[in-house]
């Protein structure tokens, strides 16, 4: 039988939003950034309640179709404890469906906090693994339960019959890189710009890809100075320029002034990796233009405080 959770047990959790790709790592480079929504989870009587303020207020559902919902109770499930009812309340500043981890932090939160609320039953691994599941690939959500950079991969069963495991290892980020993020205001659906991508590449492609991701683990962790060598792909932002027009516009101008912009995810954020400031011009520029301008850092895991 399912444990019962008692009623009044509450867990807050704080997650921190992501970046995928960072160029050429197309779904297996992911980076924690300094931007966060903190969910709170309480145990009640029966039924659920959903609250949402912030980023998606007023927009995301507030029934049991919210990714949070269903990510708690995937993690309930996985830990094989029952909750008679639920009280969600979501405090969002990771802007919804711009490319920095909103729906994988959704869904980290989640089934951290189900893993808090049973007394952490379920192994970092597996909460990489739910939480994973959700997107269908781990760069975001490993990001966000990790910390720090990831690099990240899936394994697919040559049996066809069982699920496939994400994977993913954190790896430190040198301590002189920031991030900045040029936000548009409007939404990138994931699965709309996917559709976009080409089913075959060149080898001469491929090549390129792979020695730059090779270059990017390096200047993550050592060699800051190969940024804009590390960022450079030719797998998916090429294809997404088209119909991400504004987003390759700031990433080409950017990157022609010598700075480490890239799509971050499937967009449409611009997100920049920086040793040094960027040219206040530049960013003023971006403002005029109607981009959020943010300014972030590389984070930490995914945080989770229980009380009784």
């Amino acid at each position: 039988m399912p444990i019962e959770l008692p009623i009044g047990k509450k867990v807050t959790v704080t997650v921190p939003g992501s970046s995928a790709n960072l160029g050429p790592g197309f779904d297996t480079l992911g980076m924690a950034v300094s931007i966060y929504d903190t969910v709170e989870v309480e145990i009640i009587p029966a039924g659920l309640e959903v609250e949402v303020f912030g980023e998606g207020q007023g927009e995301l559902p507030l029934d049991g179709s919210h990714l949070v919902v269903k990510a708690v109770r995937a993690g309930l499930k996985a830990a094989d404890a029952h909750a008679p009812g639920l009280r969600v309340v979501c405090h969002n500043t990771i802007p919804q469906s711009r490319g920095l981890g909103s729906s994988a932090a959704a869904a980290v939160a989640g089934v951290t906090a189900a893993n808090g609320l049973c007394d952490f039953p379920l192994t970092e691994e597996q909460v990489v693994q739910l939480s994973s599941a959700f997107e269908g690939h781990p760069d975001n959500a490993a990001a966000s339960v990790l910390g720090n950079a990831v690099v990240s991969w899936t394994e697919i069963p040559v049996d066809g019959r069982t699920e496939p495991q994400y994977k993913a290892v954190s790896i430190p980020v040198h301590e002189s890189i920031t991030a900045i993020a040029l936000v548009p205001d409007f939404h990138a659906s994931t699965e709309a710009v996917r559709r976009v991508l080409p089913s075959d590449v060149t080898h001469i492609d491929a090549r390129f890809n792979v020695s730059r991701v090779a270059v990017m683990t390096v200047a993550l962790q050592h060699h800051p100075e190969l940024l804009w060598e590390g960022t450079r792909d030719r797998l998916h932002q090429p294809y997404r320029a088209d119909v991400l027009p504004v987003t390759a516009e700031w990433v080409n101008r950017l990157r022609n002034r010598g700075y480490a912009a890239y799509l971050s995810g499937a967009g449409p954020t611009c997100m920049v990796l920086t040793t040094e400031p960027i040219d206040a011009a530049i960013l003023d520029d971006a403002r005029t233009a109607g981009l959020r301008v943010i300014e972030l850092s590389t984070a930490g895991p995914v945080e989770v405080t229980v009380e009784a």
